[in-house]
């Protein structure tokens, strides 16, 4: 069984779960997405938004596949592209920090380590691009009954981002917002050159004594 990890477009973004093709909980305000829900209009607005972002800030998503069976995927922007954070209560999140919005794997294909490595992919991307620090709500009840009408909570369980490195750093009972520091690109940048200069140290170039010209 083997692992792939690509970006998230327009071309692909039909291969995200149903409802999570349809939900518009972080792409839209709350009183947006109730009318959005009531015409119809989700898809369209889930579009839109990737759209949006991806033109006007960069590659905002990761799509995992299991063999060629999509089976997770993670969406991340801006705070400033992401109208739904403003209404959690350990908001607002830090001006230097990507946020960390939708999140899900195949309940099928949970334990295996996919969701760990959609994290590294866009702490990977993220780094390269300079960005200080990954930030997302969490869910510290996801269990709760009602978070979704279908049954699916839309706030990644906190439990799970304190696992895969995140920290803390507004408590609260409910909805407490956790961090991700992330090396420079610069920082990151430097350990790889620091990383080739050591690895040429250690190899031994024997030049050949040079040859005698005759006459």
């Amino acid at each position: 069984m083997s692992r792939r990890v690509v970006g998230v477009t327009l071309d692909n973004l039909e291969q995200l779960p149903k409802h999570c093709r349809r939900c518009v909980y972080w792409e839209l305000a709350p009183h947006l997405r109730a009318q959005a829900e009531e015409f119809g209009s989700t898809e369209v607005e889930k579009e839109a938004w990737v759209s949006s972002v991806l033109l006007e800030w960069g590659s905002c998503g990761r799509l995992i596949y299991s063999d060629n069976l999509p089976v997770g995927f993670v969406l991340y922007a801006p705070p400033n592209a992401v109208p739904r954070a403003n209404a959690f209560p350990t908001s607002p999140p830090s001006a230097d920090a990507v946020l960390l919005t939708g999140f899900h794997v195949l309940p099928e294909f949970r334990g295996g380590g996919l969701g760990r490595t959609l994290v590294q992919a866009v702490a990977k991307d993220l780094t390269r691009r300079g960005v200080r620090a990954i930030e997302s709500f969490g869910d510290a009840d996801p269990e709760e009954p009602g978070n979704d009408a279908l049954g699916h909570t839309c706030v990644v369980p906190a439990d799970f981002l304190t696992a895969v490195g995140f920290k803390t750093v507004r408590p609260h009972p409910k909805w407490p917002r956790l961090r991700l520091e992330l090396r420079s690109a610069i920082s990151w940048k430097e350990d790889v050159e620091a990383a080739l200069e050591r690895l040429l140290d250690q190899v031994t170039i024997r030049t050949a004594e040079p040859s005698t010209l005759r006459a």
